[in-house]
């Protein structure tokens, strides 16, 4: 029996291969593909114009939150954030960035876009927790032992810091073993380990080596805390120390399991 001829097997080809695309597709349905494709695109195009080209979302004002020394328009002068322009151009991170370099006092800042027509700036400032005395000024010290600011007046309720290092031998081989920053650091940890009543009372913080830091309290009682290790048992012992001797002068809690008391 003879096999089919060369028309046979192209009309065969074409019956499996299927018509074009329209016509399986059918002149309504691929009109209303082609409807859609126009309005996704006509979708995407009005939606760059509104957010870069329009009057609509452009920046009108510059909100301030957070802020306790510096001022608000402080804020916004360093923050220079381009009003007028497009609210989704704004480089937030640009700005974060200049605010923390230009105003060490601000510890963090979160730069947010409030649509439709406004930037905030919600400010961390850094709080002194010792001071450093230059002169007729003072510096202060946050907890994580960062020299942020200098100011004319002491904050009220900020002990002083008092580097004696170069008082005995043994104090300036402190000094040369960890350095002056290292130092502060762990005056700063002793300033945040001490217990409310105690923090209250204390004008110095006296440092002459890493192991040897002494409280200056108010009334002139005084705190021998050596080091900054053991933080939390040191504060538990002082408070406890201080209710067992309250006219004590002098408390010891260098060694907290062995603390003493002395003076009245």
């Amino acid at each position: 029996m003879a096999g089919p001829t060369t028309a046979e097997r192209g009309a065969r080809l074409q019956e499996s291969s299927g018509p074009p695309l329209a016509r399986r597709l059918g002149p309504r349905r691929l009109r209303t593909i082609i409807i859609l494709a126009l309005a996704i695109v006509l979708l995407g195009v009005g939606t760059l114009w509104v957010l870069y080209g329009s009057q609509w979302l452009r920046v009108e004002r510059v909100s301030v939150s957070g802020t306790r020394v510096l001022t608000p328009q402080q804020v916004r002068e360093v923050a220079d954030v381009p009003v007028g322009s497009p609210l989704v151009s704004v480089d937030t991170d640009a700005i974060e960035s200049r605010l923390r370099s230009e105003l060490p006092r601000i510890d963090s800042v979160d730069v947010i876009r409030s649509w439709p027509d406004g930037i905030g700036l919600k400010v961390t400032e850094r709080k002194p927790v010792l001071l450093i005395q230059k002169g007729r000024r003072f510096v202060e010290v946050d907890d994580g032992g960062v020299r942020f600011a200098t100011v004319s007046a002491a904050p009220r309720g900020v002990p002083l810091l008092a580097l004696e290092t170069a008082s005995s031998s043994s104090a300036s081989a402190s000094l040369r073993r960890f350095g002056a920053d290292r130092l502060v650091r762990e005056a700063v940890k002793v300033a945040g380990a001490l217990p409310a009543p105690v923090a209250r009372d204390t004008r110095v913080v006296k440092v002459r080596s890493y192991d040897d830091i002494t409280l200056e309290l108010s009334g002139g009682r005084t705190v021998a805390w050596g080091s900054a290790e053991k933080g939390a048992a040191k504060a538990r012992t002082i408070t406890a120390l201080m209710k067992a001797s309250p006219d004590a002068r002098h408390f010891d809690v260098s060694a907290p399991t062995a603390p003493a008391s002395s003076g009245s």
